[in-house]
């Protein structure tokens, strides 16, 4: 009888000739377990969605009871529904004033894709600016805008007129010029290793972005929802976007995207063309009772106010001869080894010891630590041990 794994490779579409190939039975908390219910802990929170981690009752509870309501009901921007009413509404009042209209689509590239094209529209300029190593998604649009040249050579050619300057670099804020639609910047780097920008820099790049009339489009789309110790990366840095990129963790384990702007912004999607920007899935009902709840949990259960903690626990702990350094902000945490051997055997061996642990798209060398925000502290000292008696033997 043909497994389950080989039918995967048969019949589903690879990203990779070695995928990781790990069968999941069910999922809970921080655990995910295989067929013969051994658990693995998910330290990348199904990289940054779990942030209440797997299944968590009241998110489950709010799909559930949607589910007995209405599924997919039109194309978005059509029917009152109210989850999608209620979920941007909740949304805008966590946010700043100018944060106040709520474009939801499916995913964290499809809010890159909404948010080009709007910033484009709203300042009648072609040109764009993104970071070295940045990462906001793998549709057209957002590699285009992607800053690695090994993933995007085989798709050229890709959107004109976009430039990319290195992150955290003040002297580089000066090719943000009038006829620059918009700077996009990761809030913290994701893909790139996580990388964190000093104040001052984004002090000066809102400045800079400010001063030449660019829209400063801020992707939180991994960093977002308490992942850095604030419920959004930019409150750590004294600033504010034109608009915010959200996804992963925004559906609370449903898939989920939007872009966040202000209404005036927002508004020239409307007319000339209408339907400047269209999906049919976007806003749907089931994800965003499931988002809705997830945020309601983050705040409702102080998630908040224990990443500090948690985060310098694991720096604490983890020290060791091969590791270079911890860096990060939160539950958003880099290991630096020295090598991609390293990284694979630390992978490798963490896996059959039931810790699940990743690498970056652009850091190969270092390892992702991002668990769910409940993980607890006892949790946190028995990964670290086992991830120190991986390294020992490496």
């Amino acid at each position: 009888m043909i497994s389950n794994k080989q039918l995967f490779l048969l019949n589903n579409a690879q990203t990779s000739t070695s995928p990781n190939l790990l069968e999941i039975d069910y999922a809970e908390g921080i655990y995910l377990y295989d067929r013969d219910k051994k658990p693995y802990v998910d330290l990348v929170s199904g990289f940054a969605v779990s942030n209440v981690g797997h299944r968590h009752p009241k998110v489950v509870e709010a799909i559930k009871a949607q589910l007995d309501k209405y599924m997919h009901l039109t194309v978005y921007g059509e029917y009152v529904q109210t989850p999608m009413v209620l979920f941007a509404q909740k949304l805008v009042s966590v946010l700043p004033g100018n944060l106040n209209n709520v474009y939801f689509v499916n995913s964290g590239a499809e809010a890159t894709e909404g948010a080009l094209k709007l910033a484009k529209r709203y300042t009648g300029r072609s040109g764009i600016i993104s970071c070295y190593h940045s990462y906001h998604g793998s549709t057209h649009g957002a590699l285009s805008v992607m800053g690695n040249e090994t993933y995007k050579q085989a798709y050229r050619p890709l959107l004109p007129d976009v430039q990319f300057i290195h992150f955290n670099e003040e002297k580089d804020l000066e090719f943000i010029t009038e006829d620059t639609a918009c700077v996009i910047l990761e809030t913290i780097q994701g893909e790139a290793g996580i990388r964190v920008p000093s104040q001052d820099y984004m002090i000066r790049l809102r400045e800079r972005c400010s001063q030449m009339g660019a829209l400063l489009i801020l992707d939180e789309i991994q960093a977002a929802f308490g992942r850095s110790g604030k419920l959004f990366a930019f409150e750590n840095f004294r600033i504010e976007p034109d608009i915010l990129l959200l996804a992963k963790a925004l559906g609370g384990g449903m898939p989920m995207g939007a872009f966040i702007a202000n209404k005036e912004v927002m508004g020239v999607l409307k007319e000339n063309p209408i339907l400047g920007h269209i999906t049919t899935f976007g806003g749907h009902p089931v994800s965003c009772s499931a988002g809705l709840a997830s945020l309601e949990v983050i705040l409702e259960e102080e998630l908040l106010k224990t990443v500090a903690a948690k985060s310098e626990l694991f720096r604490t702990l983890l020290v060791h001869p091969l590791i270079r350094e911890v860096r990060g902000m939160g539950l958003m945490l880099g290991i630096q080894l020295d090598s991609f051997q390293q990284v694979e055997s630390l992978s490798r061996l963490c896996r059959e010891r039931g810790v699940v642990i990743d690498w970056f798209l652009h850091c190969e060398t270092a390892m992702r630590i991002a668990p769910p925000l409940i993980i607890s502290e006892e949790e946190i000292r028995k990964v670290c041990t086992i991830i120190l008696k991986a390294l020992d033997e490496i």
